[in-house]
């Protein structure tokens, strides 16, 4: 009798370890959502440092708009296409 009960405290044991794994590994909030949730993290850090350079990019083109006068008349000759008062505009078509 004895044998016969360490092995069914053995399958016991065994189940539940079983268990537990099943758990671990595959339900919500196991291992393989943690691995999910590590890769969208990587994701949005990659995505969060694009557009805080992008930001940090605007705030510098902002701040020479505002402090000199020739990058404002720069861009709006080069973007809008705008000229001085009393100059002529040429415009040559290929």
């Amino acid at each position: 009798m004895s044998g016969m009960r360490l092995t069914l405290l053995g399958i016991i044991l065994l189940s539940v370890l079983l268990l537990l794994q099943y758990r671990l590994w595959f339900e919500s909030g196991g291992i393989r959502d943690m691995v999910m949730l590590k890769k969208t993290l990587a994701q949005q850090t990659m995505g969060n440092d694009k557009l805080k350079k992008r930001n940090e990019e605007l705030a510098f083109q902002i701040q020479r708009l505002q402090n000199s006068k020739d990058a404002a008349e720069s861009r709006a000759r080069n973007e809008l296409g705008m000229i001085k008062k009393d100059e002529t505009f040429y415009q040559i078509v290929h």
